[in-house]
């Protein structure tokens, strides 16, 4: 039995031909069980943003290598969409263009007390963040981050 992030591996595996022959940026697939069901999302984007129709263009082809490989144990439901204004941030290009923003972190244990944390990107490496809050800026793992994906304005 494949573990979820074996399965994501994969689909990223068949989907980024696809994206790239498409002109479009992959933006992250995950593989999750929400109620009964289990979901294959796969995110994509494009300067000027992505369109229903590339949605379905991108999900009709990769439904078609998920058909031939069948490497998915359970019946899940395959979605394809924007990343939406609250994209996460996984790559490093996410990161370089959201120096800046809001963003929302949130953080496998607490930090001074907190989980959640809401500030400005100011900089990044391989091993840290650093966001500012009210004018105090805040140093934050990158191993202690559980999710950061921009913020709402």
């Amino acid at each position: 039995m494949l573990k979820k992030t074996e399965i994501e591996d994969l689909c990223t595996e068949l989907v980024t031909p696809i994206i790239e022959s498409g002109g479009y940026e992959l933006v992250d697939v995950e593989y999750v069980k929400e109620g009964a069901d289990y979901y294959l999302r796969v995110y994509a984007d494009k300067d000027g943003g992505i369109t229903i129709d590339d949605c379905v263009d991108i999900s009709r082809a990769l439904e078609k290598k998920l058909d031939e490989r069948d490497f998915i144990p359970d019946a899940y439901i395959l979605e394809v969409s924007s990343p939406g204004l609250t994209r996460p941030l996984k790559k490093e290009k996410d990161f370089a263009r959201s120096i800046g923003k809001l963003v929302d972190v949130k953080l496998y244990r607490p930090q001074n007390g907190r989980k959640d944390l809401e500030g400005r990107l100011k900089s990044y490496d391989e091993a840290e963040i650093v966001i500012t809050i009210e004018e105090e800026e805040v140093s934050i793992k990158r191993s202690d981050i559980a999710m950061i994906r921009l913020a709402f304005e």
